[in-house]
């Protein structure tokens, strides 16, 4: 499979995040995002965490230029913005 999608496969051990940079500049950058919003007591990370992945789903990523979602749905999300514009259509 990665011969006819032209990438490479390199294996790596488990539990050796020098051998997964994307991953983890990927943690580090969800990790930023809920310092940012969780509370003193942190302990409500995971009420933020579906606004976090929404997030960064719909930014552009540096690699492809594209936004995650439209790559994986084929659509731009709906968002209370985007309905407000329809309803006012």
């Amino acid at each position: 499979m990665p011969v006819t999608l032209g990438t490479k496969l390199k294996m790596s051990s488990a539990f050796h995040p020098q051998t997964d940079g994307q991953i983890e500049r990927t943690n580090r950058t969800l990790e930023q995002m809920l310092r940012s919003f969780i509370g003193p007591t942190q302990d409500d990370w995971d009420d933020l965490l579906l606004v976090v992945e929404f997030t960064v789903n719909n930014s552009v990523h540096e690699g492809t230029h594209e936004k995650p979602f439209i790559l994986n749905c084929g659509r731009h999300p709906t968002t209370p913005a985007t309905l407000s514009q329809q309803r006012q259509k």
